[in-house]
């Protein structure tokens, strides 16, 4: 594949979750229970809630929730840059997902439980697959 071609295809999606990459509008796609409401990442066939099967229906995730968990990072594999936090997060409408929070200092000072966050998308930090290709990946930051 040429280069040309490499830069019209874009970047790539981290996770098979993060949708709409080549848009102006990228998002988190999760699957809702029909029968309990619960919402899960990733496709399944069955309620890890309430066990009903075929039941599962694609949804988009809501860009906006609040800081549930998180740990400052401060040892990591190398080329890892540390330090930095990684977060869990419940997202408005229900939905809770692991990512880094950015964009604030990694001191527990300046963070706090159930504080407001938006899910920001951007570059995944250099990181390149063998073939060069550049990847997108989201993350959390606190609400402005």
């Amino acid at each position: 594949m040429s280069e040309s071609e490499q830069a019209a295809k874009g970047p790539l999606p981290v996770v098979s979750w993060l949708k709409g990459i080549d848009t102006d509008d990228p998002f988190l796609e999760g699957h809702k229970c029909g029968a309990c409401g619960a919402v899960f990442l990733g496709e399944r066939e069955v309620c890890s809630s309430c066990g009903t099967r075929n039941q599962m229906n694609a949804v988009r995730l809501p860009n906006k929730g609040r800081l549930y968990s998180y740990s400052i990072v401060h040892r990591s594999f190398p080329g890892v840059e540390v330090p930095y936090i990684s977060a869990i997060v419940d997202l408005d409408d229900g939905g809770t997902v692991k990512g880094n929070l950015i964009n604030i200092e990694p001191d527990p000072a300046n963070i706090s439980f159930d504080m407001p966050v938006e899910v920001v998308f951007g570059d995944a930090l250099g990181r390149k697959d063998r073939d060069g290709n550049s990847y997108i990946a989201y993350f959390f930051q606190p609400a402005t």
